[in-house]
């Protein structure tokens, strides 16, 4: 049972200036989402960060609220939470994949994002995922996020230009 395993955590890491995270979250299952909220603002609080909540309808306008963060705001991570629960219709794989996938995108495009949005088969594994005690996901999430933002700061300054550049420079 995926439950019992054991699995290697970075140790958290630390900051000179605290960092402000963004939580969107997408509260459609919301007591499942309640605990992966806990989970998320533990895990940025011992860290020493800040953070903000913002509530969106649903896991496929998760991306595009950390998007429209990013273009307007000040945050230097974003965490993605919400569940998406197996149902009869293929809908689940749309949401599942395409939440996932305009996630990666934006992190791929430099943006550091834990991605705790839950994928499950049933309630069950959504409640064991979430739990704060169990495996706390939201936390983990948090704490992706976290990690992407040190090794950002530890690697300011070295951006590569893209690009031909000028004759004589």
């Amino acid at each position: 049972m995926a439950g019992t395993e054991t699995h290697y955590t970075l140790p958290r890491p630390t900051f000179d200036e605290a960092p402000k995270l963004l939580i969107v979250v997408a509260p459609y299952y919301k007591d499942i989402a309640d605990d992966l909220i806990a989970g998320a603002k533990a895990e940025i609080e011992a860290a020493g960060a800040t953070w903000e909540i913002v509530e969106v309808p649903g896991a496929l306008e998760v991306p595009t609220a950390i998007r429209i963060a990013d273009r307007t705001a000040d945050f230097d991570g974003y965490v993605a939470l919400g569940c998406v629960i197996r149902g009869e219709t293929t809908h689940y794989e749309t949401v599942c994949n395409d939440s996932s996938r305009a996630l990666s995108t934006l992190g791929l495009a430099g943006l550091c994002i834990g991605n705790g949005i839950l994928t499950v088969e049933n309630r069950d594994q959504a409640v064991v995922r979430a739990a704060v005690d169990q495996q706390n996901k939201g936390g983990g999430a948090a704490a992706a996020a976290l990690h992407l933002i040190a090794l950002g700061r530890k690697w300011t300054g070295g951006e590569k230009q893209v690009g031909f550049r000028p004759v004589g420079a």
